[in-house]
């Protein structure tokens, strides 16, 4: 794959998709979104590959959307733009997305690393949706996303009033799995990812697909969907290597079928 805006590789049994406009701090032009679906798309599609990394670099994942595309557009432009519904894109991707973020991680650069279904932050990173600053509010789940990750009252702190999380606060609050030295953020990403790219890749994706069907269900609802799921996994070769292998004291041979 060759791109303008990302750059990609494939670590062992993880895809690694890096933005690549560090003059822009990373700013997620429509470009950068269409490419960063396109490569996230294809790894899904790789059979070689089991989880996925998205990372910027050590001083700015990204720094929110790319104002100057957007400063002058109206309403309808707005509604007719891809931009936006790239998340949705992102929502489809059925193998695991881990953020590593390090430095500044706003607006736009805040929605997508929270869209992702694990983040690794390093030390340094900083988390916040300063749309308010613009006259505007977050567009891509901000005010979503980050409610159900932080509560309500946080929430409303970040978003009206340009509160900014510390990589500890965002810790603690439960916004992110891990904080690590800066030097090593990424190698720690990378490492979760492969242990995660390791598994067995069909109950992976399907746990991935339970989980996220918390935000979308009542608890009832969302219980019955998860069995379903569970007993779906019966019909996978990948379940009767796992059980045999726990029985025989082997190390399973995931098929991914």
């Amino acid at each position: 794959m060759s791109f303008e805006f990302i750059v990609t590789e494939v670590k062992g049994n993880v895809g690694l998709v890096r933005f690549n406009r560090p003059k822009a701090l990373n700013a997620l032009s429509p470009g950068l979104m269409s490419e960063a679906m396109d490569a996230l798309e294809t790894f899904d599609q790789d059979d070689g590959v089991g989880a996925m990394v998205v990372t910027g670099d050590q001083r700015a994942f990204a720094a929110g959307a790319d104002i100057k595309e957007m400063a002058n557009a109206t309403v309808v432009e707005m509604g007719k733009s891809t931009f936006i519904s790239s998340w949705d894109r992102l929502k489809r991707i059925r193998k695991p997305i881990i953020a590593a973020v390090s430095g500044f991680a706003f607006g736009g650069g805040c929605e997508f690393a929270m869209a992702c279904d694990m983040i690794v932050a390093s030390e340094s990173a900083q988390f916040g949706q300063p749309e308010i600053n613009l006259g505007i509010i977050p567009g891509a789940g901000g005010t979503q996303r980050l409610t159900r990750a932080i509560g309500k009252a946080l929430a409303m702190e970040v978003i009206l009033n340009d509160r900014r999380l510390t990589a500890e606060e965002a810790y603690r609050f439960g916004l992110v799995n891990q904080v690590v030295p800066k030097e090593l953020y990424l190698e720690e990403a990378l490492k979760l990812a492969q242990q995660i790219a390791n598994r067995a890749p069909v109950a992976i994706q399907t746990a991935k697909e339970a989980i996220n069907a918390v935000f979308d269900m009542d608890l009832d609802a969302g219980v019955a969907y998860e069995r379903r799921l569970f007993y779906s996994l019966f019909a996978t070769e990948d379940q009767k290597e796992g059980m045999d292998a726990f029985v025989n004291k082997r190390k399973a041979n995931w098929k991914g079928k």
